[in-house]
């Protein structure tokens, strides 16, 4: 398929795939690399289509596994999409909805007062990490955590991990360059003190993430390396940059440093692969690479998807996927079955050989794509707001919405005005028709599965009258 500049493949389950991943489970638990981009986006990769951004090493990562065409993030912006994959359970459950405060944005154009938000992930919540814990795992964390600190007892080193390297409440680093502060040195990224002048941060999370693959190589172990790549501050080596400067920029992709800091992005999962390489580890480790939710709109451009971080819409909520596993997973192979952050969780505990909880909300992807559950619901709860990055703030990306996802079918309700949105990904992937007017027995078919799911999970819904509000202008996100 083409699109302007963008090119990939249609979407496809291969066969060979499937009866590799139905012997996925083993006697020996595998070690499990799970490599986390931040607000990289769908069609950031040149594997996904971009013919601007430079990916080689995850394109042969892609080329050697897994690649998925419909892999979503849990929420659209990063709390509540970490807090979904640590607890395997979606944003109502664990009541992270958002980058807190919940009532961002002009407050005189938030029709309604926003339900509280949870910062941080509880310490009661049994964690990923903890759940691999209990199987014999050493769990390391590596980069942005963004759940919580240490000292309160809900960061990494409280929730499951031996060890955290720079992991904290902070969403972004203050520069990517040590030390890692703003420049008067007045705000630093806690947990990264030491370390040498000029060092770049995507570089330094990577040779930590090499330490711990050699420390732990004869044990099982669960690596959540979480790069702060390709969140803003937009800052990379200058001489990386000027390569995207004296290269044609392309359509939808255009920005020099953005695409300097996914190369570097992209150097280290090469790096990271190739020691796992050397050490004799690939029959035996899981790697896996995704994005924590969709690219950030005024730095990349999702076409053909509407919308980005932060918004309702699949660019906000789509990102890439890729599943490696020497000897288990056919290479080469794509599958249009969609998968969500929460089901993260219960396939790595299936593989460490735990007991799946109950309570949990996702399903193992190696038997999602097996059984070909192309069908199944997945959803979404933002009862907030989220500030525009246009126009200083005074618009939204986000106003208080519920979504799910089912079969071809997407459905936004949108809380101020109680509208919904209806639109078939497979007819029109942009989003642009909305057909809830024009087929009511859809729309009532999918609200009918989202006021359930909203029910059962208990899911709050924003009512209450802002006294602020003087707006009458409440179309759109």
């Amino acid at each position: 398929m083409k699109h302007g500049n963008l090119y990939w493949a249609a979407p496809l389950v291969w066969m060979a795939a499937l009866q590799q991943i139905q012997a996925a489970g083993d006697s020996k638990q595998p070690n499990i690399v799970f490599i986390l981009a931040d607000d990289l986006g769908w069609t950031d990769l040149g594997v996904m289509g971009s013919d601007y951004y430079e990916t080689p090493n995850i394109d042969r990562l892609a080329s050697q596994g897994l690649l998925f065409d419909n892999a979503y993030a849990a929420a659209a912006n990063s709390a509540p999409s970490r807090a979904c994959m640590m607890t395997g359970m979606y944003t109502p459950r664990h009541g992270v909805f958002t980058v807190s405060p919940p009532d961002r944005g002009d407050r005189t154009k938030r029709k309604l007062i926003p339900c509280p938000n949870t910062d941080d992930v509880r310490a009661d919540f049994v964690t990923l990490a903890e759940a691999l814990q209990q199987q014999g795992y050493q769990c390391g964390h590596i980069g942005k955590w963004h759940l919580g600190d240490d000292a309160d007892g809900t960061g990494p080193l409280s929730q499951g991990f031996i060890l955290n390297v720079g992991g904290n409440r902070a969403g972004s680093p203050y520069s990517y360059f040590y030390p890692y502060c703003l420049p008067d040195k007045s705000k630093c990224h806690l947990g990264l003190n030491e370390g040498q002048p000029g060092e770049y941060l995507t570089d330094r999370l990577t040779d930590e993430a090499i330490a711990f693959v050699r420390s732990h190589k004869d044990a099982p172990f669960f690596l959540h390396l979480s790069h702060h790549a390709v969140h803003t501050a937009l800052q990379a080596p200058d001489s990386l940059v000027e390569k995207y400067r004296n290269k044609p920029a392309r359509t939808y992709h255009t920005n020099p440093i953005y695409a300097a800091m996914i190369e570097k992005l992209d150097d280290g999962v090469g790096k990271l692969c190739k020691e796992i390489e050397d050490l004799g580890l690939s029959a035996n480790t899981l790697i896996v690479f995704y994005s924590d939710n969709g690219g950030s709109e005024p730095v990349t451009d999702n076409y053909p998807l509407n919308g980005g971080k932060g918004m309702p819409y699949e660019g906000g909520s789509r990102v890439p996927l890729i599943l490696k596993w020497a000897g288990k997973i056919e290479p080469g192979s794509r599958t249009s079955v969609p998968v969500t952050g929460v089901d993260f969780y219960p396939t790595f505990v299936n593989l460490a050989q735990g007991t799946v909880s109950a309570d949990l909300d996702g399903e193992d992807i190696f038997e999602v794509v097996k059984n070909c559950k192309s069908d199944r619901d997945l959803f979404w709860h933002f009862p907030a707001y989220l500030e525009s990055y246009a126009d200083g703030g005074q618009g939204f990306r986000s106003r208080p919405y519920s979504s799910m996802r089912s079969g071809d079918w997407k459905l936004i309700c949108n809380y101020e005005d109680q509208s919904l949105e209806l639109y078939n990904l497979k007819e029109d992937l942009g989003e642009t028709k909305n057909l809830a007017e024009s087929r009511p027995e859809k729309r009532e078919e999918l609200y009918r599965k989202l006021k359930q799911w909203i029910e059962q999970t208990h899911a709050p819904i924003p009512t209450e009258p802002n006294p602020y509000f003087t707006s009458s202008d409440i179309k759109g996100h």
